[in-house]
C-alpha cells in the first residue's frame, strides 16, 4: 500500500496545479479561524461572531465540519483531473506495462482518496480543537468530546465525495468533463425527486427516496448548523416559530455513503477492467 501511495504522491508533487489545488485547499480549511476575527459595531449594534457561540464546544463540530465541507470541491478539481492526466498522459498505460494490475491501480487512486479524505478530517479536528479552546465556554474534557459524531460524518462525506470523482474521472476521461457531469448529476437528482413527488408518489414518500441519492445522501449526513445557535432560537421564539430540528448524526445515513462509497470504487475497477487502453 505504502509502495502504490507512493507511486501517486510523485505524480501529484509533480502536476504544478495539483499542488497549487491542494495548498489552496488547505488554507481555505485554515480561513475558518478568520470567522473568529469578524465584528463590527453600529451605534447600539454590536456583532462579534466568536461571541455568537459558534466555537463553543460541542457545537464547533458541527458548525466547523459543515462549512469545511463546502471547500471539498478543490479536491474533487483535483480528483478527476488526477484520473484525466492518467489517460492523456499515457501513464495508465504504461503503469500496467510495468506491471501494475488494473486492481492496483485503482486500489492506489481509492488509497489516495482515503488519504484526502483522513487528512482532511484531521486538518479540521486539529483547527476546531484550537478554536474551541480558544473560544469556547465551555472547556470540560466531556463537553469537549461530545458530538465528535460529526468529525466521523465529516470523513465519511468526503470519502464518498471523492469516490464520486474518481468514478467519474475513470467514466468520463476528461477532467473538464467529469465535473460538468457532477454538477449535471446534482441537477439531476432534484429533477428526479420533483417528478416523484409530483406525479408519482407523496411528497413525503419522495424525500425519504431522495435520502437514497448520492449526492443527497452525502449532504444529509452533516445537515445546517446555523437553527441551533441561541440567538437563532431566541429570535424562533419572538417571531412564533420552532427551530427545532433534527440534527443527529444517524448510522443509518453512514451506511448508505459507505454503501455508495463501494459501489463508485467497484464501478471504477469494472470499468477499467473492460476498457481497452
Amino acid at each position: 500500500m505504502i509502495r502504490l501511495l507512493h507511486i501517486e504522491f510523485i505524480k501529484l508533487w509533480n502536476n504544478r496545479a495539483s499542488k497549487i489545488l491542494i495548498l489552496s485547499y488547505f488554507i481555505l480549511l485554515t480561513s475558518i479561524a478568520a470567522i473568529a476575527a469578524i465584528k463590527f459595531d453600529i451605534g447600539p449594534i454590536k456583532f462579534h461572531l466568536a461571541e455568537m457561540g459558534i466555537f463553543n464546544f460541542p457545537y464547533i463540530w458541527h458548525f466547523n465540519t459543515f462549512i469545511a465541507a463546502f471547500f471539498k470541491l478543490f479536491l474533487a478539481i483535483v480528483i478527476v483531473s488526477m484520473m484525466a492526466n492518467e489517460y492523456s498522459n499515457k501513464t495508465i498505460k504504461q503503469n500496467l506495462i510495468d506491471g501494475l494490475s488494473k486492481k492496483e491501480f485503482v486500489l492506489s487512486k481509492f488509497l489516495t482518496v482515503l488519504l484526502f479524505a483522513a487528512v482532511s478530517t484531521i486538518f479540521v479536528f486539529a483547527v476546531s480543537m484550537l478554536l474551541g479552546l480558544g473560544y469556547s465556554n465551555y472547556n470540560e474534557i466531556s463537553i469537549i468530546f461530545s458530538d465528535l459524531e460529526y468529525v466521523l460524518a465529516f470523513f465519511v462525506k468526503l470519502l464518498g465525495f471523492f469516490s464520486f470523482c474518481l468514478f467519474l474521472g475513470v467514466f468520463v476521461k476528461r477532467s473538464a468533463f467529469a465535473l460538468g457531469f457532477l454538477f449535471l448529476w446534482f441537477i439531476l437528482e432534484h429533477i428526479i425527486f420533483g417528478l416523484l413527488g409530483w406525479k408519482l408518489m407523496s411528497w413525503e414518500m419522495a424525500n425519504n427516496v431522495r435520502d437514497f441519492f448520492p449526492i443527497q445522501s452525502m449532504f444529509n449526513l452533516i445537515d445546517e448548523p446555523f437553527s441551533r445557535l441561541s440567538a437563532v432560537q431566541n429570535l424562533g421564539q419572538q417571531i412564533g416559530e420552532d427551530f427545532k430540528f433534527d440534527h443527529t448524526v444517524h448510522w443509518y445515513e453512514i451506511a448508505i455513503v459507505l454503501g455508495w462509497t463501494a459501489l463508485f470504487i467497484y464501478l471504477s475497477y469494472t470499468l477499467l477492467k473492460k476498457r481497452d487502453l
